[in-house]
């Protein structure tokens, strides 16, 4: 009866289970995963919302783009960040997620194949099944900083690749594209006609601005480039639901591409009319979130730094960016097991690293997002636990 985009097993996982359970039971614990900033104590301005009470709200004057006033906000959004994109290639979305869905249809036929990080988001997966087309991995490789393996990304390109994917800076581990990576990517895509498609949602939350990064994969005009973002992210506004993709590159392909993807949009006209009429509002009064956050996440960031050398067997993998960092421990046991063990006797959930595709084990992944008396109390169980087991 059902779809095979969908796996037929929905068992939950031991972690999820045991999450469960102890919700189910009434027993607290601190949450090393939290990925909401809405409920970390970030300071939201009290007449933020005022925005969604614009008058032409309450107008329904649907365009598959998104409003005009809408799209001038984001061009200014990126004016604002140093860039120039015209109007007429800014796309709204509900999400970033729907950003993907759109691009698949435009760019796939069912069975066709995108390119995807490793290690990376874990809903890529899910977002590429349920548009029938197939998530083949290439590598992020670490030698004391994260670097693209581009020969291998080369080597995983088929007859039936479409697109590779970027994160920009990547979840989770926090490394922006540099320049030379950025240039060898847009000229694979060029010359195998692929699309190549950045997700930034995560570009103002810099960690480390000593090391050079690319601000933009709109920052090159060779291959047919799609660059994502939105509110969730980039204003701490999930429950808002809209987001962007601006199109760049050859004009022999930005216009045809713009041409399909207006048919798809048309068909769905899912972005509401008040975020749109207040986004220009929001993305002003709104700038002070962003601004809390990054403080959060920089701050939180600084204090694992800090405290991570007193524990030998512990090492904290540099992060250039984002709202994750990476903690690689000893392989004494599966990172399942590891995390399962924090959660059931010190109260603190974490991320295995397998869940976001690494390579080998043992990491574990934490939020930087967390109330500083939140976080420090919870890292500190973790790495004594890590410790004492090593």
């Amino acid at each position: 009866m059902f779809s095979n985009r969908i796996a037929s097993d929905l068992t939950p996982n031991r972690l999820s289970a045991a999450i469960a359970r102890l919700r189910e039971a009434g027993i607290e614990f601190d949450d090393l995963t939290e990925s909401n900033p809405t409920r970390v104590g970030i300071d939201y301005p009290g007449r933020l919302f005022e925005a969604l009470a614009q008058p032409n709200g309450l107008a329904y004057a649907p365009e598959p783009f998104g409003l005009p006033s809408a799209r001038d906000a984001v061009v200014g959004d990126f004016r604002r960040r140093g860039m120039t994109v015209p109007r007429d290639r800014v796309v709204l979305t509900a999400s970033t997620s729907e950003a993907y869905s759109m691009l698949f249809k435009l760019l796939c036929n069912p069975g066709d194949e995108v390119l995807v990080p490793a290690p990376s988001y874990p809903l890529f997966e899910y977002l590429a099944a349920l548009d029938s087309v197939q998530p083949r991995t290439y590598q992020l490789e670490y030698h004391g900083a994260w670097s693209l393996d581009i020969d291998g990304l080369r080597r995983a390109t088929t007859d039936r690749t479409r697109a590779v994917v970027v994160v920009n800076p990547n979840n989770p581990t926090g490394s922006y594209l540099k320049r030379a990576e950025l240039d060898a990517l847009a000229t694979h895509c060029r010359a195998h006609g692929l699309a190549l498609v950045g997700d930034e949602v995560f570009a103002e939350y810099v960690l480390d601005a000593e090391l050079p990064r690319t601000s933009s994969v709109l920052a090159q005009r060779q291959a047919l480039t799609f660059g994502l973002g939105g509110l969730s992210k980039g204003l701490g506004l999930p429950q808002l639901k809209l987001g962007w993709m601006v199109a760049a590159g050859p004009d022999e392909l930005v216009r045809p591409a713009l041409e399909r993807l207006e048919i798809i949009c048309d068909t769905y006209l899912s972005v509401a009319t008040p975020v749109q009429a207040g986004l220009q509002a929001l993305l002003t009064e709104g700038a002070g979130i962003r601004t809390g956050i990054r403080d959060r996440v920089t701050r939180n960031y600084r204090a694992l730094l800090t405290i991570a050398p007193r524990y030998p067997s512990v090492d904290v993998l540099p992060a250039e960016g984002g709202w994750y960092a990476v903690v690689q421990v000893p392989a004494m046991q599966s990172e399942e097991s590891l995390a399962l063990h924090l959660l059931e006797h010190d109260r603190v959930l974490v991320h295995p690293g397998y869940f976001f595709d690494f390579p080998r084990e043992a990491f574990l992944v934490i939020s930087l997002l967390p109330r500083p008396e939140v976080f420090d109390r919870a890292v500190s169980r973790v790495l004594d636990r890590v410790e004492a087991a090593a």
